[in-house]
């Protein structure tokens, strides 16, 4: 799976990045039919408690998944939107499966 991340008005991270490649390592392992994920961190300065927001659009045969999080550091949110994929291609899986 290629990863694509981007980083909306602020500075890029190597840290997140490993972090997020790490992370969505694991999941192509899971489910090996994935082709690939673009990732956009954003901070959004108008809230308080949060505001780091993370996106992923995962291209996969069939229709894109899509996830999105804000959580208060990007950690969490890359850990939340993963989550929230990993969910959508549990019921996703079955289609590929059957055969």
């Amino acid at each position: 799976m290629t990863v694509k991340i981007r980083y909306v008005n602020m500075d890029s991270s190597d840290a997140l990045s490993q972090y997020t490649n790490d992370k969505l390592e694991k999941l192509a392992d899971k489910y090996e039919w994935l082709i690939n994920c673009d990732v956009a961190f954003k901070i959004d300065n108008n809230q308080k408690e949060q505001g780091k927001i993370c996106n992923m659009e995962l291209s996969l045969p069939g229709p894109r998944i899509f996830a999105t999080s804000n959580e208060k550091n990007f950690e969490m949110a890359v850990k939340e939107t993963i989550s929230d994929l990993d969910k959508q291609l549990k019921k996703r899986k079955h289609t590929f499966s059957v055969k």
